[in-house]
């Protein structure tokens, strides 16, 4: 089944943090669009368990810019979106992979906020982030408040537009 596609998030130095299975909805070769399944298993391999993830989620994965996102759909309407900053992310076959970077930016009840900076601050030591990584990080979250406020590609109804895809 080729439209299985294998989501694994690492940091960095390309260790394996944690991985999922995603059904696909769209490819490009700028991004990926993908479901997740309500019910999936995500094994998390820093924290060593699996997690059983109650919810449906389209998620967005490009191979330029340097986030993800990840949209929870309940009742046919997206509850909150969960962006990751990362590296842009790679496909391999079935495989796509992203450097995570720790910082997030979160919608929860309709307002936005940016979340794990404690996080991003103690992994760029412990995995001796080089500067100018951190910076770019840094910049690329201000980027990405600036599309989510102007509604810009791929918060501009690119998501809602999968979630008749999602089985009733």
């Amino acid at each position: 089944m080729d439209n299985l596609i294998t989501i694994q998030a690492l940091k960095y130095g390309d260790i394996l943090h944690y991985e999922w299975n995603t059904t696909l909805l769209e490819k490009t070769d700028s991004h990926i669009f993908v479901l997740g399944n309500y019910g999936r298993k995500l094994n998390h391999y820093t924290k060593q368990k699996v997690f059983t993830i109650e919810a449906w989620t389209i998620e967005y994965f490009s191979f330029h810019s340097w986030f993800t996102v990840s949209a929870d759909v309940v009742g046919g309407n997206i509850q909150q979106f969960y962006c990751n900053i990362n590296q842009p992310a790679k496909i391999e076959g079935n495989v796509v992979s992203f450097v995570d970077l720790d910082l997030d930016y979160v919608q929860r009840n309709g307002n936005w906020k940016v979340v794990d900076e404690d996080e991003f601050e103690s992994n760029s030591i412990k995995f001796a982030y080089p500067d100018t990584l951190i910076h770019k990080a840094k910049q690329e979250l201000i980027g990405l408040k600036e599309l989510v406020s102007k509604k810009s590609f791929p918060f501009d109804g690119s998501i809602e537009k999968f979630i008749d895809r999602i089985p009733r």
